[in-house]
């Protein structure tokens, strides 16, 4: 119960009636500021070492997965292969570029 009456006290005095004390809340605003800070501060630190050195952040997964199959690979390195020799005609003179402002 000491928890809830200490919560009743401070809703009441953050009443329009009560006395203000500008310095305090600063300094309330201010230390949460700083605790907040620093928290981010020792998370980042944390999460660095733990990347740094090679751990898993969160749940590590059980075993790798293999999504990948030649067919798709084979379809993506004909795309790349079809731009490159459009880009080719391009610059060897077989496609032409005209300029429509000119």
């Amino acid at each position: 119960m000491n928890i809830f009456n200490t919560a009743v006290s401070s809703i009441k005095r953050f009443r329009s009636n009560a006395f203000r004390d500008p310095e305090r809340d600063w300094m309330g605003m201010l230390a949460i500021a700083v605790t907040a800070f620093v928290c981010i501060v020792v998370w980042n630190i944390w999460t660095f070492q733990t990347a740094a050195n090679g751990g898993v952040i969160g749940t590590a997964t059980s075993s790798p997965t293999t999504s990948l199959n030649r067919s798709s690979l084979d379809a993506i390195d004909d795309v790349f292969s079809n731009r490159s020799a459009e880009e080719a005609k391009y610059r060897t003179g077989v496609y032409r570029y005209s300029d429509p402002s000119q």
